[in-house]
């Protein structure tokens, strides 16, 4: 893995988290890297909106407001829902197993409250879903809008009972694409995403209010 994927994973995992300083230095230092190749690093996560510079102050981890966030994920539906309709038009009877093995492990995980494992699933769903499609383009778009919205998608993840609500979206994907119905896999994905924008509103809605 190249140093600026190391850093993103850091972003992606939440260990690093906005607003904080990316000090070369200091990142020189726990990755073993030059000075140069981590200043090399970070003006590519610029490039992909995970990281700002600020004049004279270095780089930090861009924070990502509220109506960008929004945005984002609006962006995400059409490309996700590209993906879920390729996907449905190509898919094996190998990889149909797989997404439905996926599909039983996420229910697990709900039936045992365990968020964590249920994000892990949800994760790779949509990455297979992402592959099996072929659509490298999408993908590699999608994978950068997730990023910028980490932290959101990181609160909406934690909220209570937002993985029961979303379980049942995502077995509807699951097996619109097991089908092969092409429309069918693409008005499920963009129900979902439909709904994880109602669920960001409505979280935002409340701490608005809460201020």
């Amino acid at each position: 893995m190249d140093l600026a994927s190391r850093i993103r994973e850091q972003i992606l995992a939440g260990e690093l988290v906005p607003k904080q300083r990316l000090v070369e230095a200091d990142l020189s230092e726990e990755f073993g890297a030059s000075r140069a190749a981590i200043r090399e690093a970070l003006s590519e996560l610029a490039g992909e909106g995970l990281v700002e510079r600020i004049a004279n102050r270095g780089a930090r981890v861009r924070v990502v407001e509220y109506a960008e966030a929004i945005e984002i994920a609006e962006a995400r539906r059409a490309l996700e829902s590209l993906c879920a309709g390729k996907a449905a038009e190509v898919i094996t009877d190998d990889e149909i197993a797989e997404l439905r093995a996926i599909g039983e492990a996420m229910s697990r995980a709900v039936d045992a409250h365990d968020r964590d494992s249920y994000a892990a699933r949800n994760n790779e769903l949509h990455r297979r879903v992402h592959e099996i499609s072929g659509q490298a383009t999408a993908t590699g778009l999608i994978r950068r809008l997730r990023g910028q919205n980490v932290r959101q998608q990181y609160r909406l993840a934690q909220k209570p009972g937002r993985a029961e609500v979303s379980i049942g979206e995502h077995l509807e994907i699951i097996e619109t694409i097991c089908r092969r119905d092409a429309r069918a896999a693409e008005a499920a994905m963009s129900a979902h995403l439909n709904s994880v924008i109602d669920a960001m509103r409505a979280v935002h809605a409340k701490e608005s209010s809460a201020r």
